[in-house]
């Protein structure tokens, strides 16, 4: 990223301060129209395609108007994993989250930058449960003070280049706790980054502290890969489809992973991404839904993080 564009965010985000959390959109309206086709999942498991009850899945897939949102994160870039390369060559813009201080770290934000995706920090954050070597390097804890917190983060942004966002890596005991989380959103609105709360733990205080602090308020709604399967994958992208079409929103987070199940998720996604389209939907980056909290008409100000 230039120096010209870290400037010009940094600006934005020290003009105002925390008049925009009044601007922050905490529901989204707008409901979409009906589709004659009702989806069905593919008896086949093997595939993990979506298919629809009305049309063969051979037919040819006539792209609509789309009305309908979803931002794809994919979570543990950095480390070489297995299925980087069959995610970063996906068809559709994806919002990449990056590990930092691991041996692909700037690398795999290189890559994904050049390919069109936004890029994000990818924070190790102390969970409830769960092994610590799963952490990685730099990981956030509930024990440290504030001063050590910040120089965690601050360290980690610098890691990362093209980084517009963070979201958490594990972090079930960090983001519910309302001092750790506090000096990691400042960092955030102070560096010109947005915070994406991964929802490990339903007791976050992310959204609510977001809000507060004039940050935009984003958060996963779906686990994409939680079961390690094509089936699986294409099963919870028909449960985001089925909330957009229902008007519960207008828009969709989903969060998958390179590693162990990597190809997997990067294979289902690259099979369904057609058939979605076809149902219009529009895959955006993240930093898209930033934008669309706030009000167009509207002078941005400190608080604001627009990538």
């Amino acid at each position: 990223m230039s120096e010209f564009n870290q400037m010009v965010r940094r600006i934005l985000i020290l003009a105002v301060g925390g008049l925009t959390a009044l601007l922050l959109t905490t529901s989204i309206s707008g409901q979409a129209a009906p589709s004659a086709n009702q989806f069905v999942e593919n008896s086949s498991t093997e595939t993990g395609e979506l298919k629809s009850a009305a049309h063969d899945s051979k037919a040819s897939l006539k792209p609509r108007s789309a009305s309908r949102k979803v931002a794809v994160i994919i979570d543990d870039l950095g480390n070489g994993m297995e299925g980087t390369e069959e995610i970063l060559n996906l068809p559709i813009k994806l919002t990449v989250a990056v590990m930092p201080f691991l041996e692909t770290t700037q690398e795999d934000a290189r890559r994904a930058h050049e390919r069109g995706h936004d890029v994000i920090i990818h924070m190790p954050m102390e969970p409830k449960q769960g092994k610590p070597e799963w952490l990685g390097p730099g990981a956030i804890l509930t024990s440290m003070s504030d001063e050590e917190i910040r120089q965690r983060v601050e360290a980690a942004i610098d890691q990362v280049p093209y980084a517009v966002g963070m979201n958490n890596h594990m972090g079930s005991k960090v983001t519910e706790d309302e001092r750790v989380m506090s000096v990691v959103l400042q960092v955030c609105r102070e560096r010109g980054l947005f915070f994406i709360d991964s929802r490990t733990n339903y007791r976050s205080v992310v959204p609510r502290l977001s809000e507060a602090m004039g940050l935009p308020r984003l958060e996963n709604n779906i686990f994409l890969d939680d079961v390690g399967s094509e089936a699986h994958v294409t099963k919870q992208l028909r449960q985001v489809l089925n909330m957009l079409k229902k008007g519960e929103r207008n828009s969709c987070v989903t969060i998958g992973h390179v590693g162990i199940q990597g190809k997997k998720t990067a294979a289902a996604l690259k099979k369904n991404i057609p058939i979605l389209q076809s149902e219009g939907v529009e895959f955006i980056g993240t930093s898209e839904l930033v934008w669309e909290q706030f009000s167009p008409s509207l002078q941005l100000g400190p608080g604001v993080t627009l990538p």
